[in-house]
């Protein structure tokens, strides 16, 4: 049981706040709305990842083609991923000047950031310098991006859905003819674990980073309290007390022990020089081709549970305008165009054309599939693949992936089928519904250190359950769980 505190807040909210809207889209063209200024509007947008090579040469064109429309050049200002969260608390707490940046519940949190004030409430915005993303971002996107009633960023609309996965690499699944796509479980890797270990020496079975959690059946209201899936009790319980999440922790220090699991995956990144056979992705249609470019050889995957939509999936990807930016409408009016503008959406995306891409006609058999979709391009794109390194940035951190090109290893109906799997998901318990933590900030202050110290090295398999799992369930309890 929770305190009493967070119990009585909880219930009187949450059965209130659950919410299902279906979705409604319809595309609409930007117009050029060119700056009557003499002098354009510099827009500074933080985004998570490295800085590509070629970031000074695709900016040039950016700049070139948004002053010319709506009178604002922008810099972008790339952050890693290691240090994203960190440098934007430090931003955002000293008051600094900036337009806009990315946020997800997992980086630059967004429920937080809103709460505390930090990010612009766009609604009147959106009314009037956003009007074509708002009429046409699947609703369900808006209604995750509500805190209180308000919207406090623009949904990068891409699958809606969480959809977690083991991703195996296909040179060892064709080798040793592993039924793949009927795995779905951490038992049932066990077998196909051992002969890797046995017969395949440098390569890593289980390959995990500090950031992976055992598969989830449980829809969190903030870390690590929650409900179960399929409960129909509603009953709000910690995470370490269900039996599924202590199995699941046990069989990860079984596959450790056994060497299964790399021996620094409670301290490291992802380092795609480690070839793996599987690991744990989140993804969504196609996903395994864009795991295999970013690695360099073929994997496969297979779904470990129902796509299912929680607030936290649906705000995976976010750009928020800053309370201190001098220009909130300049900035409205950049997302707008971002998101509904295909040249500057593929540029952001891709790069430059004849450059880091060319277009190709498409096959007579694509143009009957196209004729069914909302696919209305003639030609696909192949990535020149010199020049894949030198401009290569996470695209769902920018804005909408359906209006991008289709490259020429997807199929043209690539976001028909997107949107069909948004479609088809199954929501949470809790969609809709956001925890005031007003009055429990100090309880879940704490029970966010405790995780830091124990919650990865117990998901990670890097210590013994029977001693660090009764002290993290002592600890949470001292800090306000019961």
């Amino acid at each position: 049981m929770i305190n009493n505190k967070v119990i009585k807040i909880f219930k009187s909210i949450l059965i209130s706040s659950l919410v299902m809207l279906s979705a409604c889209s319809q595309n609409t063209a930007v117009q050029s709305n060119k700056s009557n200024t003499d002098k354009p509007i510099e827009l500074v947008w933080y985004q998570i990842g490295d800085i590509p090579s070629d970031y000074d040469m695709v900016i040039e064109k950016v700049n070139e083609y948004t002053e010319e429309k709506i009178g604002v050049t922008v810099k972008i200002n790339y952050v890693s991923w290691g240090d994203y969260n960190n440098k934007m608390q430090v931003i955002q707490n000293t008051g600094e000047e900036f337009d806009l940046a990315f946020t997800a519940p997992w980086a630059n949190n967004y429920l937080q950031n809103a709460q505390k004030g930090m990010f612009h409430p766009l609604d009147d915005l959106l009314l009037e310098y956003g009007q074509d993303i708002y009429n046409t971002i699947d609703e369900r996107f808006w209604e995750a991006s509500k805190i209180a009633g308000h919207i406090y960023a623009v949904p990068n609309e891409k699958e809606i859905a969480l959809t977690p996965m083991w991703v195996f690499t296909k040179e060892y699944v064709d080798k040793y003819d592993i039924p793949y796509e009927s795995i779905k479980t951490l038992d049932g890797l066990a077998p196909w674990l051992e002969i890797i270990k046995k017969n395949e020496p440098d390569v890593v079975p289980f390959y995990i980073t500090k950031d992976y959690t055992i598969p989830l059946y449980f829809d969190l209201i903030f870390d690590p309290i929650g409900i179960e899936y399929g409960d129909d009790t509603l009953t709000v319980k910690s995470l370490y007390d269900t039996e599924q999440v202590k199995d699941s922790i046990m069989k990860m220090r079984d596959y450790f022990n056994k060497g299964y699991i790399n021996g620094d995956a409670l301290i490291t990144n992802d380092d795609k020089s480690i070839k793996r056979f599987v690991t744990k992705g989140d993804g969504q249609p196609f996903a395994d081709l864009i795991w295999s470019k970013d690695l360099g050889y073929e994997v496969v995957s297979t779904t470990i549970m129902d796509s299912v939509v929680t607030n936290s999936s649906a705000r995976g990807a976010m750009t928020a305008v800053s309370q201190t930016s001098k220009h909130p409408e300049k900035a409205v009016e950049f997302i707008n165009l971002v998101n509904t503008d295909e040249y500057l959406r593929n540029l952001l995306n891709y790069g430059v054309e004849g450059i880091h891409y060319e277009k190709i006609p498409i096959s007579d058999e694509d143009k009957i599939i196209a004729e069914t979709t909302p696919y209305t391009y003639d030609f696909k794109i192949t990535l020149n693949k010199n020049k894949i390194k030198d401009y290569s940035v996470p695209y769902w951190v920018q804005g909408s992936l359906f209006n991008t090109y289709v490259t020429d290893t997807e199929p043209i109906d690539k976001w028909s089928i997107f949107k069909q799997t948004n479609d088809a998901a199954v929501f949470s318990p809790s969609f809709g519904f956001d925890f005031n933590t007003d009055n429990v900030m100090t309880e879940i202050s704490g029970f966010r250190n405790i995780l830091d110290e124990y919650g990865k090295a117990l998901h990670t398999g890097s210590v013994d359950p029977d001693e660090y799992l009764p002290q993290i369930q002592e600890k949470l309890e001292a800090s306000g769980i019961h």
